[in-house]
């Protein structure tokens, strides 16, 4: 029995220094394709007066915001994915909460090229925008003028890429691209809103035919985008996108053209200044008149955005081994 337990402790022995010699062993690592880059922030601006003989309205803003990149590169192959999520609302003296930033958005390229010299990729591209909650045309709250997926834009095409990877630039030209315009709101579609086609109403005003609730197009679409630091702790994002339909009007640009220059206070602290300019034939503007809502025409929508808050960052580089 003796010797059966000291045969039985030496075999666990050379067994547990085996495993540890194994445990122990270096394996070579390798570094993944893949890169991921997350960021949150929120950005805050409050006003109050008292006995302020100038006079003026106690105010008070929020912006929350993210941005998520799932990035795969390797010698011929790219596939970037950006998620953009963005939601504003303002607090007046007087005056109801408001909106004043929404955004749902996520992109996908993917790409290809056939040697490793060339700048020209093969490429395939996905957009999906949106927003979160219903949009007003103040100071009516009754009838919403936007609401989620009322619209949601959706392109997808195919076409080529230019790529400076150096200069943080890129050109994406696609001759062959589809957009698809949803709007899941009944009644905005029986409206005609955002270019699908309205409701048919008989001479009593009821509905023989409600509106459609999709539109889709064929046309060109043309997307830049350059990224770069260009002073110190001064940061330039532009990104536009410039798109026609060859059917209906073509040479009539559809154009979302943003530019956003974020400026590092230290590592946690971040002023950002923001401004994206929207131009789309098919938006039709409504103002409030004497209590009613007023379609017009078209016009050109600007956005301008300034801010200061706490902005989060963190990237991945993953490491595997093998």
């Amino acid at each position: 029995m003796f010797k059966k337990s000291i045969l039985i402790i030496i075999s666990l022995f050379l067994f547990q220094n085996s495993f540890s010699q194994i445990i122990r062993t270096k394996l070579p690592d390798t570094i993944s394709h893949w890169k991921s880059k997350n960021k949150v922030g929120f950005d805050i601006s409050q006003i109050s007066f008292v006995n302020w003989n100038a006079g003026g309205n106690n105010s008070i803003s929020g912006l929350l915001k993210g941005n998520f990149k799932r990035d795969y590169s390797s010698d011929k192959f790219n596939w970037n994915n950006e998620l953009i999520m963005r939601y504003g609302i303002n607090k007046q003296e007087g005056q109801e909460l408001r909106k004043t930033d929404d955004q749902f958005q996520l992109n996908s390229t993917f790409s290809h090229r056939n040697d490793t010299l060339s700048r020209w990729y093969f490429a395939g591209k996905f957009n999906f925008n949106t927003q979160f909650a219903n949009g007003y045309a103040y100071p009516n709250t009754d009838l919403a003028i936007s609401k989620p997926f009322a619209p949601a834009y959706i392109f997808l095409g195919l076409g080529a890429e230019y790529v400076v990877k150096e200069a943080y630039f890129k050109l994406y030209l696609s001759p062959l691209t589809q957009k698809t315009t949803l709007v899941l709101s009944q009644r905005l579609a029986n409206e005609g809103a955002f270019g699908v086609d309205e409701a048919i109403y008989d001479e009593n005003g009821n509905i023989i035919s409600l509106g459609r609730k999709s539109r889709t197009e064929l046309g060109v679409l043309v997307t830049s985008e350059w990224e770069k630091e260009i002073y110190k702790n001064m940061t330039l994002d532009h990104r536009i996108s410039l798109y026609s339909d060859y059917i209906h009007n073509f040479g009539n640009i559809d154009v979302n053209w943003q530019i956003q220059v974020e400026m590092t206070i230290n590592e946690y602290v971040k002023a950002s200044l923001g401004t994206q300019l929207i131009y789309d034939d098919d938006i039709k503007t409504k103002e409030e008149q004497d209590g009613m809502q007023i379609t017009k025409g078209p016009k050109i929508q600007l956005k301008q955005i300034m801010g200061i808050g706490i902005v989060y960052e963190f990237k991945k580089k993953t490491i595997t081994t093998g």
